[in-house]
């Protein structure tokens, strides 16, 4: 198994360079059940967070790429049995604060916190620093 980067990702799914577009498309088609492209949470936040930020997607488009990417059965996920889970809870708040909390708590923190009003209002253990 390999681990994609976040650039191979977001070049597969934006086809925004049609060069890097066509390497990652033929190294995700060689991918399979068997042998699948590893995707860690962190590349997982950082594509999020690229996609929200960078292109301007809204969060709905953003947690339905991301379900099906998580179908996809040529893509691992780390703690691929915890994202749905925390994708049906990011319904409220953003996909990468939700996914923030979650990397927190699996470490045994009993809150993130946080400066952002929105995410300590939305997602479970986050709190303001105020």
């Amino acid at each position: 198994m390999k681990a994609l980067d976040t650039n191979i990702l977001l070049r597969f799914v934006m086809r925004d360079d049609e060069n890097q577009f066509a390497k990652a498309s033929g190294f995700l088609g060689s991918r399979t059940p068997e042998d699948p492209a590893f995707i860690s949470l962190i590349v997982l936040v950082e594509f999020v967070w690229t996609l929200r930020q960078r292109y301007g997607r809204s969060r709905s488009e953003i947690l339905s790429l991301v379900t099906t990417l998580l179908e996809t059965r040529e893509l691992a996920f780390e703690d691929e049995d915890e994202l749905s889970t925390i994708i049906a809870d990011a319904d409220r708040g953003e996909l990468a604060d939700h996914l923030i909390s979650y990397c927190a708590r699996r470490a045994g923190c009993s809150a993130t916190v946080t400066f952002d009003t929105r995410a300590a209002k939305a997602v479970p253990a986050m709190e303001l620093l105020a």
